[in-house]
């Protein structure tokens, strides 16, 4: 098993492409003429620099807006070089898929592009942009299934009884040389990178950047992020194989898998110099940042790069790229999202305190939070615990602030008024 401790470009050098193994099926040229095949079908995405993350790791770090690819995301790559590998006969039969989103809009679109029906089917609590832009793009949809492997088994058993060619989200060769293609672009639009920082899930997109890195720039440091509620890669990398993992909890569902990839994980190993895990707090922020100061709307998933350079900005050589894998987020995931990076930022405050129950008591509360400059969301009232006195009245209050220094000042003025503050 490789050791995915930190290592030094000359190591890296070593040991990235060995002549046996997983990446050995895989090359280079098949990434290229992936590459080639993808001319006026996915997008060559803009590399945007970032001055606050530059500030932050004390080198350039640039963006790799994945997000906005066609269909948002990166998987129109490799669901095109797939499905334009079928014979005539496998194209006839038509192909299928489960996803939750963005591989089923990838394979939609490559499908209608290269003129194959194609039917995804995706869990029944899919959120309906994601659905009904995977109709748009041209496929048949089903909804079946709680949770996505309930979903992957019913696309396998359509495979079965029907004959349409399975398309896998990430663990098949032409997958992984699509994804790979980004790769060959970071090393154009930035040759001076030292790090790679890429968000996983199967592991498709990290194997073909990192295999597509490795042998142009050995040096490149190549870095994969995981949610730390859905990390199959760091136990798998431990006990050598690909290990599956239960009761998987994150708001990053497009790198919500719960076992590696047989091809991936063996790339992963043999190429990857470090999995990296976030917390959620991390994440809503990354994502909170990139749309504040980049304008960028990024799903949590395609954010976790971001999350990881916040979480330890000093360990990462520069220049650095970090790829924004995707952008598709429903809107009400969002709107929980950016109030969860918020009060995750200190943006947020929610306070308890009591009252006298009197006429102006809380006009005077709210005078002590204006003098102070918070912006008071709501306000609530608890009249009947029976913890309180029977003149005294319990107030709730979520407050707008300017971050966790005006959070200490807000609790600071309430004490100095007399108000005993709980949260």
């Amino acid at each position: 098993m490789a050791d995915h401790t930190p290592r030094t470009p000359q190591e890296t050098a070593a040991t990235a492409l060995p002549a046996e193994g997983a990446a050995a099926a895989i090359t280079v040229d098949d990434i290229r003429a992936a590459h080639k095949m993808l001319s006026g079908v996915s997008r060559a995405t803009a590399m945007e620099g970032s001055r606050y993350l530059s500030g932050l790791v004390g080198a350039p770090v640039h963006l790799k807006c994945e997000n906005l690819q066609r269909t948002g995301s990166f998987k129109i790559r490799g669901a095109y070089v797939r499905i334009a590998g079928l014979s005539a006969q496998e194209r006839a039969a038509g192909v299928v898929a489960a996803s939750a989103g963005n591989h089923a809009q990838g394979v939609a679109l490559a499908a209608s592009l290269l003129g194959v029906r194609s039917t995804v089917f995706m869990p029944v609590g899919a959120p309906l942009p994601k659905v009904a832009a995977t109709r748009e793009y041209g496929a048949e949809v089903r909804l079946q299934g709680q949770v996505v492997d309930e979903t992957l088994a019913a696309a396998q058993d359509h495979a079965r009884e029907t004959g349409a060619v399975f398309i896998h989200p990430f663990d098949h060769h032409d997958i992984i040389a699509g994804q790979g293609t980004v790769g060959l672009e970071i090393l154009e639009q930035c040759p001076e990178v030292r790090t790679i920082v890429v968000g996983v899930g199967g592991g498709g997109l990290v194997a073909g950047i990192a295999l597509a890195v490795k042998a142009l720039r050995p040096d490149v440091r190549v870095v994969g992020v995981q949610a730390a509620g859905a990390a199959s890669y760091p136990p798998s990398l431990a006990a050598g194989r690909p290990v599956a993992i239960e009761g998987l909890s994150t708001m990053a569902d497009g790198i919500k898998v719960g076992r590696p990839g047989e091809m991936t994980f063996g790339m992963v190993e043999e190429l990857v110099d470090e999995v990296r895990t976030v917390t959620e707090d991390q994440l809503s922020s990354a994502l909170l940042l990139c749309l504040e100061r980049a304008k960028l709307v990024v799903e949590p998933a395609g954010a976790s790069p971001v999350a990881a350079l916040l979480a330890d900005p000093e360990s990462f050589e520069g220049p650095v790229v970090a790829v924004l894998s995707g952008g598709n987020v429903d809107p009400l995931l969002m709107q929980r999202i950016l109030r969860h990076g918020m009060a995750a930022g200190g943006r947020y405050l929610s306070l308890r305190l009591r009252l006298t129950d009197r006429p102006g008591a809380l006009a005077t509360l709210l005078g002590v939070l204006s003098v102070a400059d918070a912006n008071v969301l709501d306000v609530g009232h608890v009249r009947t615990d029976p913890r309180l006195g029977l003149t005294e009245v319990e107030v709730e209050l979520h407050l707008e602030t300017k971050g966790p220094a005006h959070c200490g000042e807000l609790r600071a003025a309430l004490r100095e008024a007399g108000y005993f503050v709980t949260e």
